[in-house]
């Protein structure tokens, strides 16, 4: 009968030095030191293997010159904004580079966004082509859903659970990616002073808010939902997470106009300043963080969006080209759609200026192109099979005309 082994066959520890002896068939035994060691490589190499061999790359981070021409196939005008972003998304990206290649002295802070600029003036677009130019997780969130902690609605760390669902459940891919916060002023306050009662979908949104857009950990449900005492929970760091607010800040421009005309006087030397004589995007492209805190968001929110990018009003000609020009564009996207089934669709130009006329008189920028061009072509789509006849459509603006004034 062979007696247990009185040493650990791996480290030759004796049974005296350790506190448990683990012995097995034939002779061999293991200590306790050496199963916590052969348990931490097991665990690690788990992990390495465990994480796709994506969030281990860099983010491919090209100039933002070439990020600015890549916007340029899928977005129409809106300089000024593509710059200020492409310049954003890089230095913010680049700052990650270098904290892992270097290591320097000097922290540097991340630069949140925020777009401000009429409905369908391309926020959401600019983000999201860039985020997958970048193939980075992206995530759009709608602000006037969130409410309080603890309130009948989506809380904040909902946000970060559509991101952590965005990178397939990579904690380390989510958090380099990129969140769209959307409809950003309708959660401000109705004045600049404090509300005496609470607002749990306004202010209290935005207080929510100053904490992931500064950089914390915060613990989310992996699945979404409720968090649960019992539920386990994945740590998210948002301190290299670029956030990206948008709204439409309707009476924004009156306040900047209230606050810029502020200092003129009466008199002979005061200058007159005509209501007509500057467009709603050259008034916003003078907006400061003022204006935002007199709109109604919180100083320390805005203190944590340091970029402010104002859009441009589109007009017909730019709506024109959004129609034609893009890798994307509508007129593209229909001919396909059409050319399934054999029949080649084209537009007059005429045709598509009356479709641009109809977009502006309803006032909802280029998302209303496609609810126009649905109204026009909606007839054609549903008699697809007697239009497969004429294997060519050809759209003019009389039928244009008939289609929208039909009642």
């Amino acid at each position: 009968m062979k007696k247990n082994p009185a040493s650990c066959s791996f480290c030759g520890a004796n049974i005296e030095e350790v506190e448990r002896l683990v012995s097995g068939p034939g002779g061999v035994a293991i200590c306790n030191r050496c199963i916590q060691t052969c348990h931490t490589i097991v665990i690690s190499d788990k992990d390495v293997k465990a994480v796709p061999a994506q969030s281990q790359q860099e983010v491919f981070l090209p100039p933002p010159s070439e990020l600015k021409n890549h916007l340029d196939k899928f977005v129409i005008g809106q300089e000024t904004a593509k710059i200020a972003l492409c310049v954003a998304v890089y230095n913010h990206y680049k700052r990650l580079h270098l904290k892992k290649s270097q290591n320097l002295s000097v922290e540097i802070d991340k630069s949140n966004v925020i777009f401000v600029g009429p409905t369908g003036s391309g926020k959401t677009l600019l983000a999201q082509t860039l985020a997958r130019f970048l193939k980075v997780p992206f995530t759009i969130a709608d602000a006037t859903v969130l409410t309080e902690a603890g309130y009948v609605g989506e809380d904040v760390d909902s946000i970060l659970v559509r991101l952590y669902q965005a990178a397939e459940y990579n904690a380390q891919a989510a958090e380099r990616g990129i969140v769209f916060i959307d409809e950003l002023d309708k959660i401000a306050r109705k004045s600049a002073n404090p509300s005496i009662t609470r607002d749990v979908s306004g202010e209290g949104v935005q207080q929510g808010l100053l904490k992931i857009l500064e950089g914390t950990v915060a613990a989310i449900p992996p699945k979404g939902g409720r968090k649960h005492p019992e539920a386990p929970l994945v740590h998210i760091n948002t301190r290299n997470i670029l956030f990206i607010c948008g709204g439409a800040f309707e009476t924004l421009d009156k306040v900047i106009s209230k606050r810029i005309n502020s200092g003129g006087g009466m008199g002979f030397g005061a200058e007159v300043v005509s209501k007509n004589e500057s467009k709603i995007g050259e008034v916003l492209s003078k907006c400061g963080p003022e204006d935002l805190i007199s709109y109604g968001l919180l100083p320390e929110l805005v203190g944590r969006l340091p970029v402010i990018v104002s859009l441009d009003e589109l007009d017909e000609e730019a709506l024109l080209k959004i129609l034609t020009e893009p890798q994307n564009s509508l007129v593209k996207q229909y001919t396909a759609l059409f050319a399934m089934d054999e029949i080649e669709l084209t537009f007059t130009p005429e045709a598509l200026k009356a479709v641009v006329k109809k977009t502006v008189e309803q006032k909802t920028g280029a998302r209303g192109l496609r609810s126009v061009m649905e109204k026009i072509l909606m007839p054609y789509m549903f008699n697809i099979s007697q239009e497969r006849e004429k294997t060519v459509l050809k759209i003019d603006a009389k039928i244009i005309e008939n289609v929208l004034n039909k009642k």
